[in-house]
């Protein structure tokens, strides 16, 4: 259900009409430090491996962003590996540290409550080397930052900011078949963490109104602010998209003349691979003639559920008798993904649940449009019938006849491709970033001397 957009306090950033800021951490109420907090995965880490997927591409995008605009991030992250550094300058203001707390390897997501004192601990203690006042504010991301945010935040007396990324409510309302349900512990955190937030940054104006209807959010503390792409990288080819296609397949072994059927992401229940796999399928089955025409490259790892059976999808694809169509390839860094997206028809993104669906932007911005669920921040992220399709639930008859157009008809592509690089520029991450130093300042204006204890 959609809550209604009153809820909202009021949207930072539209794609249509950007709000730009000139912030800087010397303006007056903006902070010049703040602590954020990544507990269970490290912006160092690479996407689509383990649990690393949009969270940290948002977190590296944003911090770079802000220290752009004179505002030092010191990312704080669960140590995996004794080799670690105690801390690592991801990029010129921006320092991510590493803290114990726990066993280095072997810890599943799940395992991770039982260490947040731990992390606490590690947080406050580095605090503690400094002059008081060293951070002006905090900013947690997902629900375990949040815990060990609400605390400090507490402890040096700033305002606490908070965003959720995916809420427990939220996916256990829209669980694939066979997929593990959020747990009772996580529905209460995070039901702690909005009641001891100075604001929530949602994603979209949908997320704000989940918030609120979930979790009793209050209109004061919701802030909209869309996440962005990095536009230098994600890019169409120029000067001509199909040649910069036809480029891209040859380095990375694709036909030239082929339907390429992307997905990227982590390969588990909620993001719906499996769902692909069966409406190409179907597809087949309906149209023969275009099995040696197609291609279905799956560019991820196993991740959370998924991790039970990391061979599942292969397995699938055999029984279904396409493993000729499907090629399986590991995660890759930011620039041979934009390849990826660069080299293929359509991204499909059959998701259960989205925020708002990162790699949905980061392919259009390649000039490639995007047939994906209706769920979550991917409306706003994908224009209908424009750049992309939006398919209404999952049975694999309706995506196999939104899929086919995309199969058969280039000047589909040709067309959708050229808006969605077009909707995609409206959303850079300079963009998202002074909207959310705007966010800040308000967080510091309206916080002085009052904090709050959740129940």
């Amino acid at each position: 259900m959609k809550h209604p957009v009153s809820t909202v306090r009021r949207d930072r950033q539209s794609p249509s009409r950007p709000r730009l800021h000139a912030l800087t951490g010397g303006r007056a109420g903006s902070p010049r430090r703040i602590a954020m907090l990544s507990v269970h995965t490290s912006p160092l880490h690479q996407p689509g491996t383990g649990d690393a997927g949009g969270m940290n591409v948002y977190i590296v995008e944003l911090a770079k962003r802000l220290a752009a605009l004179d505002i030092e991030v010191e990312v704080f992250t669960r140590a995996t590996s004794s080799d670690l550094a105690p801390s690592v300058e991801l990029a010129p203001g921006v320092l991510v540290r590493h803290v114990t707390a726990g066993p280095y390897e072997g810890l599943v997501k799940e395992d991770l409550p039982a260490q947040l004192c731990a992390f606490t601990h590690g947080v406050l203690r580095t605090e503690a080397g400094h002059r008081p006042g060293h951070y002006d504010l905090v900013h947690s991301h997902y629900w375990l930052s949040g815990q060990v945010g609400w605390l400090a935040a507490e402890r040096w007396g700033v305002p606490l900011v908070h965003t959720m990324h995916t809420m427990a409510k939220v996916k256990n309302a829209a669980l694939a078949a066979g997929d593990t349900p959020e747990p009772a512990a996580r529905v209460i955190g995070e039901t702690q963490v909005v009641e001891a937030a100075d604001r929530l940054i949602a994603n979209t104006a949908d997320e704000a109104g989940e918030l609120a209807g979930h979790y009793g959010a209050r209109p004061d503390q919701l802030e909209v602010v869309h996440p962005g792409v990095n536009l230098d990288v994600f890019r169409p080819g120029e000067p001509d998209p199909g040649a910069a296609r036809r480029a891209a397949r040859a380095r990375l072994g694709l036909p030239a003349d082929a339907a390429v059927l992307l997905f990227a992401g982590r390969i588990q229940p909620l993001k719906a691979p499996d769902v692909l796999l069966k409406a190409v399928s179907v597809l087949l089955a309906r149209r023969p003639e275009l099995r040696e025409h197609l291609v279905v490259p799956v560019v991820g790892g196993p991740s959370g559920s998924g991790l039970a059976e990391p061979k599942s999808l292969q397995k699938l694809a055999a029984q279904l008798g396409i493993g000729d169509v499907v090629r399986f390839h590991p995660p890759v860094g930011q620039t041979e993904l934009a390849e990826w997206y660069r080299a293929a028809t359509v991204l499909v993104m059959p998701s259960y649940s989205e925020s708002f669906g990162l790699v949905a932007l980061e392919a259009q911005a390649c000039g490639t449009p995007v047939v994906a669920a209706a769920v979550g921040g991917l409306p706003v992220a994908v224009r209908d019938g424009e750049t992309g399709r939006l398919v209404l639930g999952h049975d694999p008859a309706d995506w196999a006849r939104e899929l086919e157009p995309y199969v058969t008809r280039p000047e589909l592509v040709a067309r959708q491709g050229a808006a969605a690089a077009r909707h995609a520029a409206g959303f850079g991450w300079g963009a998202a970033a002074a909207a959310t130093a705007e966010v800040y300042a308000g967080a510091l204006a309206g916080s002085a001397g009052r904090r709050r204890t959740p129940a």
